[in-house]
C-alpha cells in the first residue's frame, strides 16, 4: 500500500490554512521547516500549513508529493542528549503544492490570500543570485529573486498598497546575510522592471527579510533499505526523509514575528537573533572539528566521523581540539560546552555515515576559514595549541601526491589511492613541494616555510607566526617515519605550547 490519505495515520493538519508558501520542497525543508511547522500545529500554537512550490522547471518532487496526498515521513534517527533515538512521523503539514512554470497564475493566487504570512525559501547557495531577466506577468521568472519580486508586487496591487499585508522572508540557504542578500536582488530586479517608488516604500516597511542560520543534517531517501522501511512502516513512501534528531534554527526577526511563527513554544531549538553568534558557533565548534580530524583521522585508518569517535586516541585527540577551539571563541563557557556537547552527540550518531574523505574535499579553503582564525588568537596569546598544528601538519601530508589528475591530486594511504581536490594554485605548489623533497632538493622545514608563506593560499603570510613552521615540520616527521598513530599520541593530553 502506497502513503495517502487512505492509511492510516496521526492527525492531519492539511485542513488548516496555509500560512506559509514554501520555495522548495526538497529533504532538507521536508525535515526542517516542515517537520518544525507539525510540531507547533501539534500543540496548538500555530494551527497553519504550507504551499509546495516547485522550484526549477525540471523538479520531481512535487508529482510525487502529489501522488502520495502531499504526505511523506520523517525520520529521526542518531543520539540526542546521550540516548540513541529512531523515530518517524507522517508529515502532513503540507496541503498543496505548485508548478510555477505551469500554474503561474495559481502562485498569484496564493500571495492574494489574507492567510498568507510566510515565504521561506531553500532554493541551494546558487539560488540567491542576480539574475536579468524579462517579466510580462503571465509566465514565471526562473530565478528565485524573480518569482519573489513579482509575487511581492501582484501582493502590493491586489491589497492596493496596504502596509498591513506585508510578509515575512525567511531564506533558508547557507549563505551569510541570507536575507540582507535577497533583499538587496529584489530591489535589484523590481528597479529593472520600473516597479513605483510607492512599491518600494512598502517592500521596505511592510515587509521583514530575515537574515537565518539553519543546522541539521538531512539525509534524505534511505537508497538500498527500501524493503526494510516498507515492512517497518507498513506503507511505501517514495518521500521518506531521513535525519539527525538534532535541530537548530538560527532567525533575526522582530517580536512580532515570534508570535506568528513561535517556535520557542513548541520546545524547538530556536534563537531568536544572535545569528552571527550561531554561526560562530557552528563555524568553530562543528565545522572547525570536522576540518580537525579529517586529516588526522583519515591517515590514522579511520574512514568515517564515527570511526574517528569510537578510536580512543583519535577520540582523545577531537576532545583536545574542542577545548582549544572554545578557549578562542569569545562567548560564555557554558554557551560553548552546551554547543560542544550537542555536536558530540551527533559525531556519535550511529546511523549516519559521514565520511572525512567527503569532508576531506578543498581543506585548505576550510582549514583557513574554520581553524586558522583560532589559531591566530592563540599566537597572539604567545601559545600554538598542537591539536590545531598537527591538523595543519596532518592535512600537508594528506595532500601529498602520488600523481596528479585533471580532477586534482591522488594520495595514497597504505597502498590504497584516494582523490582529493582543492585549487590549482594548492595543487601545483605542494606538488613541486613534496617532489623537491623526495629529491632531497629541499628539507621538510623548508618545504613547510614555502608553503606556510605563501598568501595566495592562507590570504597572508603565516610563516610570520613564530615557531609555526618548525612545529608543523616536527609533526611531519612524526608523521613520515613513525605514522599518524604516534603523531596523535604525542599530542593528547600535550595541551597548548607556548613560542
Amino acid at each position: 500500500m502506497k502513503l495517502s490519505k487512505e492509511v492510516p495515520n496521526s492527525t492531519s493538519y492539511q485542513h488548516l490554512p496555509a500560512k506559509v508558501l514554501q520555495i522548495g520542497e526538497g529533504n532538507f525543508l521536508r525535515g526542517f521547516i516542515d517537520w518544525m511547522i507539525q510540531e507547533m500545529n501539534k500543540q496548538g500554537v500555530f494551527n497553519g500549513s504550507v504551499i509546495a512550490v516547485q522550484p526549477t522547471p525540471h523538479g520531481k518532487v512535487l508529482p510525487k508529493l502529489a501522488a502520495q496526498d502531499y504526505l511523506y515521513t520523517a525520520v529521526l534517527r542518531g543520539r540526542k542528549n546521550g540516548e540513541t533515538v529512531d523515530y518517524y512521523e507522517v508529515i502532513s503539514s503540507i496541503s498543496g503544492g505548485i508548478n510555477p512554470y505551469s500554474e503561474w497564475p495559481a502562485m498569484k493566487r496564493a500571495v492574494e490570500s489574507a492567510d498568507l504570512q510566510i515565504i521561506v525559501s531553500n532554493t541551494t547557495e546558487a539560488g540567491i543570485v542576480y539574475q536579468e531577466e524579462a517579466y510580462d506577468g503571465d509566465a514565471s521568472p526562473l530565478s528565485y529573486p524573480g518569482k519573489l519580486a513579482a509575487l511581492l508586487h501582484h501582493r502590493f496591487t491586489y491589497y492596493e498598497g496596504a502596509g498591513d499585508k506585508g510578509l515575512y522572508i525567511l531564506p533558508c540557504e547557507l549563505i551569510e546575510e541570507n536575507g540582507k542578500k535577497l533583499k538587496s536582488i529584489v530591489h535589484k530586479v523590481a528597479e529593472d522592471w520600473g516597479y513605483s517608488e510607492a512599491f518600494f516604500e512598502w517592500l521596505d516597511h511592510s515587509n521583514v527579510f530575515c537574515d537565518t542560520l539553519v543546522d541539521r543534517i538531512v539525509t534524505g531517501f534511505p537508497r538500498g533499505q527500501e524493503s526494510e522501511y516498507r515492512e517497518r512502516l507498513g506503507y511505501e513512501d517514495e518521500l521518506i526523509t531521513v535525519g539527525e534528531p538534532y535541530h537548530l534554527f538560527a532567525i533575526e526577526g522582530d517580536e512580532r514575528f515570534k508570535e506568528i511563527f513561535p517556535l520557542h513554544e513548541a520546545g524547538l531549538n530556536v534563537k531568536w537573533g544572535g545569528v552571527q553568534e550561531q554561526r560562530d558557533l557552528k563555524v568553530g565548534l562543528l565545522n572547525g572539528p570536522h576540518t580537525l580530524m579529517t586529516p588526522v583521522g583519515y591517515l590514522a585508518g579511520a574512514d568515517t566521523v564515527l570511526d574517528v569517535m569510537t578510536t580512543p586516541s583519535l577520540r582523545s585527540f577531537v576532545e583536545q581540539g574542542f577545548l582549544d577551539i572554545q578557549d578562542a571563541l569569545p562567548m560564555e563557557e557554558e554557551v560553548k560546552k552546551e554547543f560542544t556537547s550537542g555536536v558530540v552527540d551527533r559525531f556519535l550518531n550511529p546511523y549516519n555515515k559521514h565520511f572525512l574523505l567527503d569532508i576531506g574535499m578543498n581543506s585548505f579553503f576550510k582549514y583557513t576559514s574554520r581553524l586558522l582564525p583560532r589559531l591566530k588568537t592563540h599566537a597572539v596569546r604567545g601559545e600554538l595549541p598542537e591539536t590545531l598544528v598537527l591538523a595543519l601538519a596532518a592535512l600537508l601530508v594528506y595532500y601529498k601526491p602520488v600523481r596528479i589528475t585533471e580532477k586534482g591530486l591522488i594520495a595514497e594511504r597504505g597502498g590504497e589511492e584516494y582523490e582529493t581536490r582543492e585549487n590549482s594554485v594548492v595543487n601545483t605548489l605542494l606538488l613541486d613541494t613534496w617532489q623537491a623533497i623526495e629529491e632531497g632538493r629541499i628539507t621538510i622545514l623548508s618545504a613547510v616555510r614555502s608553503i606556510l608563506s605563501c598568501e595566495d593560499i592562507w590570504g597572508e603570510d603565516l610563516d610570520a607566526l613564530e615557531g609555526l613552521a618548525e612545529q608543523v615540520a616536527a609533526h611531519i616527521e612524526t608523521i613520515l617515519i613513525e605514522g599518524m598513530d604516534a603523531a596523535v599520541k604525542k599530542v593528547v593530553g600535550s595541551g597548548s605550547v607556548k613560542s
